[in-house]
């Protein structure tokens, strides 16, 4: 992408990462509508290569999720959702919620047009690197990444499954299998001695939804019920890690999403009766991953 909005990429860049950025030439840019503009353009091209047009004007109203959160005083915080789940927060103290929402989109804007360059791409010579890199930080042999069993082999898979795309739509991918290992659902699937292809295949087509989330809730709830002030506990270290990476500029969903889950938990404790399965993923009565997943 040579252009954006007219300007050249490289200069909008330069806008945005250089230390005038905390200055007033940055207040006199729109980020807000840039971010839109960047979002809308790409799902415009995404809708050509489809050859599928219908309702991308009305799609476009809804591309970016914003969201403040409560504080009757400053600092104000907000964070905004791009198109494929990744999420970005302020990370300098805002005095006004404008402020705090601007400053969320600009950290997202980054990223998004930083996301573009080639070197974001998952190429085989990347994924060759990575398991390189993985294998010597774990003390493992890189032949392991040819055992889809092992730790490696799994991570290898999921690079795999991500060739040709971004190292944003990666994390994105990646975001709902740390909430599974977090969760204790893939230790779980692990002793129902389903294998990791499986786990993987059914996952990465499913993404994150309601349902997940509801289904991990209950089982922190479930948690809860066996030892009391535990699910307090998880929230509180959640809430200081979601604090921590949005400070840092980094991308939020994962953390986000478990202070989501963990609130959605303790809002169900003193309401939901306690009949639910603490011992396995919930899934409603429509939907069960075990059907999805075939054993070794």
């Amino acid at each position: 992408m040579s252009q954006v909005w007219g300007s050249p990429y490289d200069n909008t860049m330069s806008h945005l990462l250089s230390p005038s950025d905390f200055g007033t030439s940055l207040k006199d840019l729109n980020i807000v509508a840039m971010l839109h503009n960047f979002w809308e353009q790409k799902q415009v091209e995404q809708d050509n290569r489809s050859d599928s047009r219908k309702g991308s004007a009305s799609q476009s109203e809804g591309l970016l999720l914003y969201e403040s959160a409560p504080s009757p005083r400053p600092p104000y915080i907000y964070y905004v959702t791009l198109p494929g789940g990744s999420c970005f927060g302020n990370y300098k103290e805002c005095e006004t919620q404008a402020e705090a929402r601007r400053d969320a989109a600009r950290v997202a804007l980054m990223n998004s047009l930083v996301n573009e360059l080639p070197s974001r791409r998952i190429t085989p010579l990347f994924i060759t690197h990575s398991l390189r890199e993985a294998a010597s930080a774990s003390t493992v042999s890189v032949e392991d990444a040819c055992d889809p069993s092992t730790s490696l082999g799994a991570y290898c898979l999921l690079l795999q499954s991500y060739t040709g795309r971004t190292m944003l739509e990666f994390q994105e991918g990646m975001t709902v299998f740390q909430l599974l290992h977090w969760n204790g659902t893939l230790k779980i699937l692990r002793e129902r001695q389903c294998s990791r292809q499986s786990v993987i295949g059914y996952y990465l087509q499913r993404g994150l939804d309601a349902s997940m989330r509801s289904s991990m809730a209950l089982d922190w709830l479930g948690r809860e019920r066996q030892t009391p002030m535990q699910l307090r506990m998880e929230l509180r270290a959640a809430q200081r890690e979601l604090d921590v990476a949005r400070r840092h500029g980094n991308e939020l969903r994962f953390y986000k999403e478990k202070t989501e889950i963990l609130s959605l938990a303790l809002s169900q404790e003193f309401t939901h009766q306690p009949h639910t399965d603490i011992h396995g993923p919930h899934t409603d009565s429509q939907e069960s991953p075990e059907p999805h997943i075939y054993h070794q």
